[in-house]
């Protein structure tokens, strides 16, 4: 939505997906650390078998953070400096409270739904079942820690429809 209205939109779970292709160096740290039942046949990432083990043990997301988040904030920067002076960069980063990023921004907007929609959304839309998408949000910063570092907050709890008009209020207020 905010790239419809004209803003450079850096995508960090776009990038988390891009540096665990198959090849590249943070796929061989991933298998080396979780071993080769984390890979599909054809070499790529099995995301389910991965999130399985992570979201199962603290230490284990961990370690994988420890893999993966240097390299997704190496590539935002070389996105965020591609970007031109004058552009409105909207970074959508899942992550940002866990990793105590909200600083570093001018505007935080956080958009959330009731814990049942998102319960619903990632099992219909990502296959996962109930109980691993349970463990996702559990491993995940709450609703009001999220809140707290929040400049604009989007209720997304109706249709889509509804969703546009908030991100364009908050696309208004942001950009005046």
């Amino acid at each position: 939505m905010f790239a419809r209205a004209g803003a450079v939109v850096i995508d960090a779970d776009a990038i988390a997906r891009e540096i665990v292709a198959p090849g590249t160096p943070a796929l061989a740290a991933i298998e080396r650390r979780f071993g080769s039942g984390v890979l599909q046949p054809d070499g790529a990432l099995d995301r389910t078998a991965l999130a399985e083990i992570v979201f199962a043990d603290p230490a284990d997301r961990a370690a994988l953070n420890a893999i993966t988040h240097p390299r997704i904030a190496e590539r935002s920067a070389e996105l965020l400096a591609a970007a031109p002076p004058d552009a409105v960069v909207v970074y959508d980063m899942p992550l940002l409270v866990e990793q105590g990023l909200a600083g570093q921004w001018d505007h935080v907007v956080v958009v959330e739904a009731p814990t049942e929609d998102r319960l619903e959304r990632l099992v219909r839309d990502r296959g996962m079942s109930r109980t691993d998408a349970a463990a996702r949000i559990a491993a995940q910063a709450t609703d009001a820690e999220r809140r707290a570092v929040a400049d604009h907050v989007i209720v997304n709890d109706g249709s889509p429809a509804d969703l546009t008009v908030r991100a364009q209020q908050v696309w208004r207020a942001i950009t005046g």
